[in-house]
Order: C-alpha cells, then sequence, then structure tokens
C-alpha cells in the first residue's frame, strides 16, 4: 500500500474514532436536543467527592430561600459535581432534627431555635451549625379592628407556629418585657399564646379564633392580604436590625466523614446568596417557582411582594443573636440555661468566603476549638 495511501487511512480511522467523542462533548455543552438534562449531566458527570449524594432538608418558607433558590437554578448541585443532591421538604424544626439524628438527612436549613434545642439535647453530639441563610423576615400582624396598638394585645388571642419555635419564644419574650405574665406550656395569661401551625393560620385568622400572630414569611403577608395589618417587624428589636432567622446545619457525623462535601455545599450556599442579593427580582421569581412545586401553588405578587423586600440574605450566622435567643427561651421557661460551647463550625464556611474574596464571619466564641 502506497505510504499515501496509508497516511489517508490513519487519518480516516482517527476521525471516525474522535467522533463520538465530539458529539459527547457538543451534547455535554448543552446542545442539540439534550440541552433540557444539562443539570442532570453535571451531576452524572462531574467530579463524585466522598460521598454519592447528599440529603438535604429545608422548610418550603420564605425565609428558607437560599435553599428554594439553590435548588430550583442548581446552583447547589453545580457546586456539588457528582455528588447527588436529594431534597426533602418539612414544616417544623423539631421534625428536621429527628430526620438529623435519624440519618435521614445530612445537611439542613432550620431555624435558632430548633438548633439549640437539638445541640443541647444531644448533649453536643449531632449536629453543628456551619453557616447562615436569613435575617429578618418575622412580622407580628393584628386584626386592625381589634388591635390598634401594642398595649391592646392584653387579652387577645395571637398566633406563633408551634410551642417552643423561634417565633414563639421572641413573641414570649417581648410579652415578658411588657411585664406581662404568660405561662409557657399552655400559652395562657394576659396574652393568649395559640400554637398555631403556619399552614392553617390564615383559616384561622379568618375565621376570628385568633385576633393576630407573630409569625415568618410569607404567613404574615398572607394575613395582610386578608385584611391583617403589621403591627410590629421584629427587625426592629434587634442592634442593627439584624438576627438570625435560618441556619445551616450539618450532622457531626457527615462532616466528620465528607468535609470536601460540606464545603462544596457551603460554596453552593455563598453563591446562591450572592446571586439571590444581585438578582433579588429574578430570585424571588425563582423561591416562588421552587414553592409552586413543592406546593402546587406559588404565592401571589400581593403576597411574596410584600414579603420578599423583609428578608435579608445572608452568609453570617448572626452567632450573638442565636446566644440571645437562648437566652430569652430560658427566660421563658422552656430552656434550661443550655451550653452552647462548639454548635458553630465555620471553619469551612469561612475558608469558602476566603478564596470567594468575602470577609470571614464570627462564631461569639462558641466555635469549636
Amino acid at each position: 500500500m502506497p505510504a499515501t495511501t496509508r497516511t489517508t487511512l490513519r487519518r480516516g480511522l482517527a476521525a471516525a474514532a474522535a467522533l463520538p467523542l465530539l458529539i459527547g462533548a457538543l451534547a455535554s455543552c448543552g446542545y442539540g436536543s439534550d440541552a433540557k438534562n444539562d443539570e442532570k449531566k453535571v451531576a452524572a458527570e462531574g467530579a463524585k467527592l466522598s460521598a454519592d449524594t447528599v440529603r438535604l432538608g429545608y422548610f418550603p418558607n420564605l425565609t428558607h430561600a437560599t435553599a428554594l433558590v439553590g435548588d430550583q437554578e442548581g446552583i447547589l448541585q453545580k457546586e456539588l459535581g457528582g455528588t447527588e443532591l436529594v431534597p426533602t421538604t418539612f414544616n417544623a424544626g423539631p421534625s428536621e432534627i429527628e430526620a438529623l439524628n435519624a440519618d435521614s438527612i445530612d445537611i439542613g436549613f432550620i431555624g435558632p431555635s430548633p438548633s439549640i434545642n437539638g445541640y443541647v439535647k444531644s448533649k453536643g453530639s449531632n449536629l453543628r451549625i456551619i453557616g447562615g441563610s436569613a435575617s429578618g423576615g418575622v412580622k407580628l400582624v393584628v386584626n386592625p379592628a381589634k388591635i390598634k396598638t401594642l398595649d391592646d394585645l392584653k387579652g387577645k388571642k395571637i398566633a406563633t407556629p408551634q410551642k417552643g419555635n423561634t417565633q414563639d419564644v421572641a413573641f414570649l419574650n417581648w410579652i415578658a418585657e411588657k411585664g406581662w405574665k404568660v405561662d409557657s406550656a399552655s400559652g395562657k395569661g394576659d396574652v393568649s399564646v395559640v400554637r398555631s401551625d403556619n399552614k392553617t393560620t390564615p383559616n384561622a385568622y379568618k375565621s376570628g379564633s385568633i385576633d393576630g400572630a407573630w409569625v415568618p414569611e410569607p404567613t404574615a403577608s398572607k394575613l395582610v392580604s386578608d385584611g391583617a395589618k403589621v403591627l410590629l417587624d421584629e427587625s426592629d428589636l434587634w442592634p442593627d436590625k439584624k438576627f438570625v432567622i435560618t441556619n445551616i446545619i450539618v450532622s457531626q457525623k457527615f462532616l466528620t466523614a465528607h468535609p470536601d462535601v460540606v464545603e462544596a455545599f457551603l460554596r453552593g450556599a455563598v453563591k446562591t446568596n450572592e446571586w439571590i442579593n444581585a438578582n433579588p427580582d429574578k430570585a424571588k421569581a425563582s423561591a416562588n417557582a421552587k414553592l409552586k412545586k413543592l406546593s402546587g401553588k406559588a404565592l401571589g405578587d400581593k403576597v411574596i411582594d410584600a414579603a420578599w423586600p423583609s428578608i435579608q440574605f445572608t452568609n453570617d450566622p448572626l452567632a450573638a443573636t442565636l446566644q440571645s435567643q437562648a437566652d430569652h427561651a430560658v427566660k421563658a421557661g422552656l430552656l434550661e440555661k443550655p451550653e452552647l460551647s462548639g454548635i458553630y463550625d465555620l471553619k469551612p464556611l469561612n475558608k469558602v468566603l476566603k478564596a470567594a474574596g468575602q470577609p470571614e464571619v464570627a462564631d461569639a466564641g462558641l466555635g469549636v476549638k
């Protein structure tokens, strides 16, 4: 066979061998009919970390929008690469803590009170707070026909989401600072504290069985859309108008076994918060789209437009305010004075923040040594 023929044949065979690789590369870049599956391909083809999956827990609340948007936009999954994100939603903090304790989830978005309770009840063995997510987004809303001033709350029925939850503790503390008396166990006293699931609170308000509620978003704005009035924004009670409403927690077992996965997840959370803050309208729409997927119904424009501005999305866990919230629970008789040393491990988050050129965050002396 002539030399030129052999050269041509070799080139033809090489080109034929390369063709499937070229087609695969084009497909993985999102060209052709498989473009809709890009997010799944990232998970399937990305570099796998030390765990096959990371099981995430969060609430279908706007105060958990870092999770809603990070999941909806694929930002969390992109950072996890070939490690699959497996989300589950919860309606209350205690059930999410139970799932973490039962090894049903690995990482969760959750409020400060269940974080504290979970840490204390396990004597510091089951979780760490590894980052912040949101501040604010909690309001006291009332029936304006019955309540016109804060002093008018005396003798009225005001809902909170759950006994001992973050809003319940905040309201009981506010009542105590007014000099009024309420039994924290029964909710009976100068104000009737009615523990009501956020899903049922709007109907309770419409029926007249409650006169108002101290609740997170979007429940507060749902009540406003039904005629209630905002009487107090909890942010006004805190220094710099900042207080932690949502933390990121992880099981200590998972953190020890898979530090690379935890770091990748935090990188995704930081990038999600950055995208939310840079694109508030798009982020609001993304969170609402995820809520629709989860519940079958999106929030109305009137509700979400009123709720969204009251929430600040931040990587800072605002650790000093967690200690204050623990002190409030003790004062209300819901908790014995807790030992919170070691509840935070912010080293992975600060590593991510430093790499991103962002300021590191502090643990208020409550971090692991």
